[in-house]
């Protein structure tokens, strides 16, 4: 079930605690689906477990106390430091007020944002205990009174007919509001469409051919019900992350349309961009990239390594970590203990067992690596060691004997072996031990059918930093054929450096990184820079996707 649900969620507890099995919480997802409700509410709507099951687990796991709620625990102080709106957006009730320790109970203790959200509004360290869910809305309207239903969903907008403005006030959950949003890129052909918070409402603004429109205005008490439906369809779980990104279908007249939606943190909730999604299937095998015979055969002599440490530069954390797991479906595995440290790596077509890693100092992650020698493994995989301590432990594993493959977030090849001579000069590894690095890209290709030729200005094309500019240029319109996005798909495009003895000769007399791309230029090193532009100058990509892509 390791795709199906992530380490740490309610799903994943319940099934680790044995109160369902794997084939209840299977049929508990598709529920969800169907339903769009919370995996909580689609496994007590199964009737496969009730909410006191629910909280148990959670507050057994978590190590989180369970209480029951009576009217003699609740401190009225603590009530009144709490709006009431407040609490019942995230179903939870003050407890007690100590100084400035508050207790609160809440349904959900993995909701990290409604813990925010009070200590923002309360200026208090919060205590969090678990209660059900029945009993907080009880306490909540003995305390607070009864809630008022809203008649409206808060909806206003001269974009849209008063026909389809009632139909979207009338739906309170927002999910009408979502569908004729989604409705209106397809039919309007929006670049981007955002939902932006501004205190004292969200703004809804569509962008097209460079400009910004006002599309409506939605009160703000409403928000937090689309922004979990947003998150529910694009499968985006809560995260203390300051960005989150994922994918939602939306059916028209029997089609699929896939968007991505990207999330930003903001004051008064998520800044949410929604734009049609460029499908594209990221490689299966080495082979499925185009390669030059060379590069795959260095790539597999790579994969053939037993010690050492192979590096993944890559700042798109998502795919370094595919990319990761394309070198571990590439390389012999069987016979070999391979352990997996981080959450989104090791996600490939093999199986390994998985260390979560923490959020915090990294000096934890450098012991975790140095901890997993007491196992004696074969390979390590480690989703990021950008950080120096963490870097520092992968070079001493692979100083004592181990294959680590590490994810380093440094970015082209300029700049990851400029970082990485700095790390040398501060002896936070040995070079000896390094057996190659590996950087990629994942480019844009334009619309073949709707692409528009234009003559770059000098400005453009001296941003580009290209000996000899091209003369003429290509730029994303938008058609049927790829539904209106300007783009067919996404090339991905690999520099493969190893490290053997003439490299490791170069990298260890050189002052900087350009004297190692010197050295590189004069073997005829193609990476991505070259690769990109050739596609450039065959006018398959744009120059904004070389720019952003490969230079800066």
């Amino acid at each position: 079930m390791d795709k199906v649900v992530k380490e740490g969620s309610l799903g994943s507890i319940l099934l680790q605690s044995q109160i369902i099995t794997e084939d209840e919480l299977k049929a508990a997802l598709e529920e969800q689906k169907n339903s769009v409700s919370r995996i909580g509410e689609a496994l007590i709507k199964l009737g496969v477990v009730t909410q006191e099951d629910i909280d148990w687990a959670l507050s057994n796991q978590l190590n989180i106390p369970y209480v029951r709620l009576k009217k003699e625990n609740i401190g009225r102080m603590a009530v009144e430091r709490v709006p009431a709106s407040l609490a019942r957006r995230y179903n939870l009730i003050p407890l007690f007020l100590t100084g400035d320790d508050l207790s609160i109970a809440i349904a959900d203790p993995l909701n990290s944002e409604a813990v925010r959200a009070v200590e923002s509004a309360t200026g208090c360290q919060i205590t969090v205990s678990v209660a059900l869910i029945r009993e907080i809305r009880e306490m909540q309207d003995l305390f607070y009174g009864t809630e008022e239903t809203a008649a409206t969903l808060g909806f206003s907008s001269g974009y849209f007919p008063s026909r389809a403005l009632d139909a979207i006030n009338s739906d309170l959950s927002g999910a009408r509001l979502l569908d004729y949003l989604l409705l209106s890129i397809v039919q309007k052909k929006l670049a981007s469409l955002s939902l932006q918070p501004m205190g004292d409402g969200i703004l809804i603004v569509g962008r097209s051919g460079g400009i910004a429109r006002e599309m409506g205005k939605l009160e703000a008490a409403h928000y937090p019900e689309l922004l979990l439906r947003i998150r529910k369809l694009a499968r985006i779980n809560g995260t203390d992350e300051p960005s989150a990104r994922g994918v939602l279908a939306f059916l028209l007249k029997g089609r699929k349309i896939l968007y991505h939606a990207s999330l930003l943190r903001g004051q008064g909730g998520d800044y949410v961009t929604l734009k049609l999604h460029i499908s594209t299937a990221f490689p299966a095998s080495v082979a499925d990239l185009g390669l030059s015979e060379e590069k795959i055969r260095q790539f597999r002599e790579l994969a053939a390594v037993e010690t050492g440490m192979v590096l993944f530069s890559q700042r798109d954390a998502d795919e370094r970590c595919r990319f990761i797991d394309l070198y571990l479906d590439e390389r012999a595995t069987a016979g070999k203990t391979v352990l997996v440290l981080g959450d989104s790596v090791g996600n490939g077509r093999k199986k390994f067992p998985r260390i979560p890693v923490r959020k915090g100092p990294q000096t934890e992650l450098g012991a975790l690596i140095m901890a997993t020698l007491d196992h004696d493994p074969d390979i390590i995989v480690i989703e990021d060691a950008t950080d120096s301590q963490a870097f520092i432990a992968a070079g001493k594993a692979a100083m004592r004997g181990k294959l680590v493959l590490a994810g380093i977030s440094f970015g082209g090849i300029t700049a990851t072996f400029k970082n990485l001579l700095f790390y040398w000069h501060k002896s936070y590894f040995i070079p000896t031990f390094v057996k190659g690095v590996i950087s990629f890209k994942g480019l844009l290709i334009l619309c073949p059918h709707c692409k528009l030729s234009y003559q770059p200005t000098p400005e453009e094309s001296a941003a580009l930093r290209i000996a000899v500019p091209a003369t003429t240029s290509y730029r994303a319109k938008g058609c049927q054929a790829c539904d209106h996005t300007g783009y067919a798909g996404r090339k991905y495009l690999m520099g493969l450096i190893p490290f053997d003895s003439p490299m490791l000769e170069a990298f260890e007399a050189a002052r900087d990184s350009a004297e190692i791309l010197d050295y590189l230029n004069g073997k005829g090193y193609r990476g991505i820079r070259e690769e990109g532009l050739d596609l450039l100058n065959a006018g398959e990509i744009s120059p904004e996707e070389f720019a952003a892509a490969i230079i800066y």
